[in-house]
């Protein structure tokens, strides 16, 4: 069932429609550096033999890395538009007899994720924090994750006073109509230029370009303006300490892995987890 809606569905950014616009720029070389980036991110060679869910899975590019990796793949989305991105991605690249299963789902649906089993690898890379629920969305996830398998997620980090102005701006953004969303873009698109360059050129370096996120979009196979779409029109919108997603998780028996910090600052906190030989808890009733 898909009636789990968060409170404000009513400005909820349209993921799906960013990522059709860059199904356009996906060529080979894109998909190389999102399985490169997605075997960084896993700490694995190859997924060959292994159960992957890809919790939200947005564009698809992840979901087609982790295929074409070797593993047996699971994605699904809430926003429909991004399920038709994924399926269309899968017709274009996906690898010939692949076993790579689509179709729309909520992370906040607890009867939906129980009947899905357990997985290897649950992967959902900056998707929770757009649920409206975050915690009951990081809760939920804990039981799709088998024993001895890993949890991969990245979570907007909480900057205090700063969280608070950007949720104010993606509001906006969102209850805003023709030629004003692009100019809050691209407002947003020059304050992080000039925040970097101005960064820079204290430290002596060549004032050039901007990042929205811990990592660099390019080097994930990424594209820096849909991600910035995505950044500036991104609600519902919550953030989390790292230090309070990870006693979240010690607490449910998945200890910490790795953590790529984005020390403190704009971005996602990234992080790995890893369920060792436990018996995965069912979500909170």
């Amino acid at each position: 069932m898909l009636d789990n809606r968060p409170p404000a569905e009513s400005v909820r950014f349209k993921f799906g429609k960013n990522w059709l616009k860059f199904l356009r720029l996906v060529n080979e070389e894109r998909i190389r550096l999102a399985e490169d980036s997605l075997k960084q991110d896993l700490v694995a060679r190859d997924l060959k033999g292994k159960r992957f869910l890809d919790v939200g899975c947005g564009s698809g590019l992840f979901s087609l890395a982790a295929s074409r990796l070797g593993a047996d793949v699971h994605s699904f989305d809430y926003d429909p538009d991004a399920v038709a991105c994924t399926l269309e991605m899968k017709r274009r690249f996906g690898p010939d007899q692949a076993t790579w299963l689509i179709e729309r789902g909520s992370a906040l649906d607890r009867d939906y994720l129980r009947s899905l089993g357990m997985y290897d690898f649950v992967y959902s890379w900056g998707v929770l924090h757009h649920t409206g629920q975050l915690w009951q969305a990081l809760d939920n996830v804990c039981s799709l994750v088998a024993p001895g398998g890993y949890l991969c997620l990245a979570i907007y980090n909480d900057q205090g006073k700063a969280s608070i102005h950007w949720t104010k701006i993606k509001k906006f953004y969102n209850r805003s109509f023709g030629f004003m969303k692009p100019v809050v873009v691209l407002g947003t698109g020059a304050y992080f230029i000039i925040r970097t360059s101005v960064a820079r050129i204290i430290k002596f370096r060549v004032p050039l370009g901007f990042k929205t996120q811990t990592k660099n979009p390019r080097a994930r196979g990424m594209s820096a303006w849909h991600d910035l779409v995505d950044w500036v029109g991104g609600y519902p919108f919550e953030v989390a300490k790292p230090e309070a997603v990870i006693d979240f998780f010690v607490q449910r028996g998945l200890p910490l892995v790795r953590l790529n910090s984005c020390g403190g600052g704009l971005g996602c906190n990234e992080f790995l987890f890893h369920s060792s030989d436990r018996t995965a808890a069912s979500p909170s009733q």
